[in-house]
């Protein structure tokens, strides 16, 4: 696990010994049969001496990824390449050329060599959907190993005027983009979906002019907790901070709104701390500088809380994800393994605490029959959570919920929002499409909201939170 530390130490020191400060190439030169010395011939089949000689230098470990004060190669050498990692990536699936996660990742660690610094330029082409992690089967840190290459790849090679890389820092700072619009939400939602104006986003940006860009709701959920008073129930003992990200204070606060009112009506007292960005789309675009500063904020703040004897709850999976993964694999920073220890999904987090069933049995169900056709984000499947919606669903009366399989959306956050991947994008939703097009439900529900995005997009479904269908269904 490499870490970004304050002094952003190298991975290993200059002579590239590992932590224990055995040095790997003179202890494989010292053991290994055919070899007398590391700086000795290797004898021949023939009894003679080989005249190459094995210069122990061009073996040294280099700086491959961003400094860290742990060494990744120790998680590369625990690939057997299997390629589990491979099959399960959805944009492998789709780009021939696109060499996948194994490639991507140990191997890239594993095979640097000192004249061979530069990251290699496919790794823009992974959506940092953490697929591979949930396939390794021997826990090999993939995504950690492509969010440092990333980092590295946009730090030391991408060019910082070109519109790729203006492009992607947009994109990947949404939340100060956000804030801007919300000032005007009206006049900012009917500009950006201008079609002159799309069209001349995708000239001069690269963004594709067939997606819609989201609407900014007329009050942010933060706006609408201020004008609340705060939490409505005082509880020290069942309190929860919540984490509700960009997306659900700037575009959907109904979905913040909800996860309030069904945490209430289950007698917990809810805190919205100071919050930033997740950091998750930044570190899809390898904007690590970015996402630590967002983070310093996040661990102070919500650390403070969990202090105060709160569990850390986000109603977005990437979000539940960037904390409880990202942030203690890329970051050293104080209190953030205990964040990481305290936070949980909302969904996941009643269903451990709460008699859920029993909540919804006694409720009595839907007054009408409504029928979903249900996502699983691939951020929810590599927290456990894949099947949590329809578990806590499928014995509510007058609620059909159904799963339309494992496959990806294709959007992965602001990957499907470049114009050079849209048609990729969309091709790796296509099973998803058809899937939800067969289900019985004509609104479809998922926890992650550009997944919602893609979901909409490619069939005109209108899109709920399970935090809003679990309101209607307890009568919060």
């Amino acid at each position: 696990m490499t870490r970004h530390t304050d002094d952003d130490g190298d991975a290993g020191d200059a002579n590239g010994t590992n932590e224990r400060g055995d040095d790997p190439v003179a202890e494989r030169a010292a053991t290994d049969g055919g070899v007398e010395s590391a700086s000795g011939g290797a004898e021949s089949a023939t009894g003679g001496t080989d005249s190459t000689e094995l210069d122990p230098d061009a073996y040294d470990p280099v700086d491959v990824f961003p400094g860290g004060d742990l060494d990744l190669r120790e998680g590369a050498d625990s690939c057997y390449k299997c390629t589990s990692c491979d099959t399960s990536c959805p944009v492998a699936e789709v780009d021939d050329e696109f060499p996948g996660p194994k490639f991507q990742g140990p191997e890239q660690w594993r095979l640097k060599r000192k004249e061979d610094h530069d990251i290699d330029e496919s790794i823009t082409s992974c959506s940092n959907c953490m697929r591979c992690d949930d396939a390794c089967p021997s826990s090999v840190p993939l995504s950690q190993m492509h969010n440092e290459a990333r980092g590295q790849y946009v730090e030391r090679q991408m060019e910082k005027l070109s519109v790729e890389y203006i492009r992607n820092r947009i994109l990947a700072n949404y939340r100060t983009s956000a804030s801007l619009a919300s000032k005007f939400p009206r006049t900012a939602s009917f500009a950006m979906n201008f079609g002159p104006a799309r069209w001349a986003m995708e000239k001069v940006m690269g963004i594709p002019k067939e997606r819609d860009f989201p609407e900014f709701a007329t009050e942010t959920f933060r706006e609408w907790w201020k004008a609340r008073g705060g939490a409505k129930v005082e509880n020290p003992d069942k309190r929860v901070a919540y984490f509700h990200g960009c997306y659900s204070n700037y575009n959907t606060p109904e979905v913040g709104k909800a996860m309030v009112r069904v945490y209430e009506h289950f007698g917990y007292e809810v805190m919205v701390p100071p919050q930033k960005c997740s950091g998750t789309p930044m570190f899809a675009n390898g904007m690590l500088d970015d996402a630590r500063r967002h983070a310093e904020t996040n661990v102070e703040n919500l650390v403070e809380a969990i202090g105060q004897g709160a569990d850390v709850i986000a109603s977005c999976t990437s979000c539940s994800m960037s904390l409880r993964q990202e942030y203690p694999e890329l970051f050293d920073l104080h209190g953030i393994e205990d964040l990481a220890e305290h936070t949980f999904e909302a969904l996941e987090y009643l269903r451990i605490h709460e008699d859920l069933e029993g909540e919804l049995d006694a409720a009595g169900g839907l007054d009408d029959e409504r029928a979903f056709a249900y996502h699983a984000p691939c951020h929810a499947r590599n927290q456990g959570l894949s099947r949590q919606a329809v578990e806590t669903f499928r014995d509510v009366d007058g609620v059909t919920m159904e799963d339309v399989g494992d496959s990806c959306s294709g959007i992965s956050g602001t990957y499907g929002w470049k114009e050079e991947k849209y048609e990729k994008s969309m091709e790796i939703g296509e099973e998803m499409f058809e899937h939800m097009e067969d289900a019985e439900g004509e609104v479809g529900m998922t926890e992650c909201p550009t997944c919602a995005m893609q979901m909409e997009h490619g069939t005109g479904y209108e899109i709920e939170h399970p935090l809003q269908l679990l309101e209607d269904a307890l009568g919060a």
